[in-house]
C-alpha cells in the first residue's frame, strides 16, 4: 500500500490504516452510524486490545470475548456486539477466500476496477456504496491503477470530489467531505 490516510486525528491509527490492508477494510466496515474518525480508529483499538491484528486471529477469537473487546471503553463502535460479529465474519471471509491476505482483493491476478468492486461486494458488510467508496479510496490514495477503477467507483471516483473518506487527505478536505455529506443528508430528508 502506498497511501497515508489522515482521518482519525491519531497518528498511530492512521499509520496502521496506511500500512495494513486489513485495517483499512475493517475501518471501512465500521464506517456506519459513527463519525469517520471513530470508525477508522477502530482497527487500532482492536489491535491494542487483541494484541495482534490479522484475519486469522480475529476470525478465530472467541465471539463473546471479541464482543467484550469492542465494548471496553472507549468502545470500538456504537453497536459493539453486532459490529464485532461483522468484523469476525469479514475476517473469516478473508481467511477462507483470500488465504488471510486482505490486499489480495485488489492485487491478485491484477484485477480491473470492476473485478475489485465485485470482490468487495462479496464480503460480509460490503454493499454497493461501501464497495464503490473503497475502490475510490484505493485508486485515489493507495495507488490502485486497475483499468476502469473510476467507473467502478461511480461518483466516488470523480477527481476533485469530496464525497467520502476516499477524498480525505487533510483537515480541509475532511471539512469539505463533512459539508458534502451534510448537504446530501438534508436533500435526502426533503424527499
Amino acid at each position: 500500500m502506498t497511501g497515508t490516510l489522515n482521518i482519525t486525528g491519531d497518528a498511530n491509527a492512521d499509520a496502521l490504516l496506511s500500512t495494513d490492508p486489513l485495517a483499512l477494510l475493517v475501518g471501512m466496515l465500521l464506517d456506519q452510524q459513527v463519525p469517520m474518525e471513530s470508525a477508522f480508529g477502530g482497527p487500532l483499538k482492536i489491535s491494542d486490545r487483541l494484541g495482534s491484528f490479522d484475519a486469522q486471529s480475529i476470525a478465530g477469537a472467541d465471539p463473546d470475548a471479541f464482543a467484550d473487546l469492542f465494548k471496553t471503553p472507549p468502545a470500538v463502535h456504537r453497536y459493539p456486539a453486532s459490529m464485532a460479529g461483522r468484523v469476525q465474519a469479514l475476517c473469516q471471509a478473508i481467511v477462507d477466500e483470500w488465504d488471510g491476505d486482505a490486499e489480495s482483493l485488489w492485487t491478485k491476478d491484477l484485477p480491473d476496477g470492476a473485478e475489485v468492486f465485485r470482490r468487495l461486494k462479496s464480503l460480509p458488510g460490503f454493499g454497493d456504496q461501501k464497495a464503490k467508496i473503497f475502490v475510490a479510496l484505493l485508486g485515489k490514495q493507495y495507488g490502485f491503477t486497475g483499468d476502469s477503477w473510476r467507473e467502478a467507483a461511480g461518483a466516488y471516483g470523480e477527481p476533485g470530489s469530496h464525497r467520502s473518506v476516499a477524498d480525505i487527505v487533510d483537515p480541509d478536505s475532511l471539512a469539505k467531505v463533512r459539508e458534502t455529506k451534510k448537504i446530501a443528508k438534508a436533500a435526502a430528508k426533503r424527499k
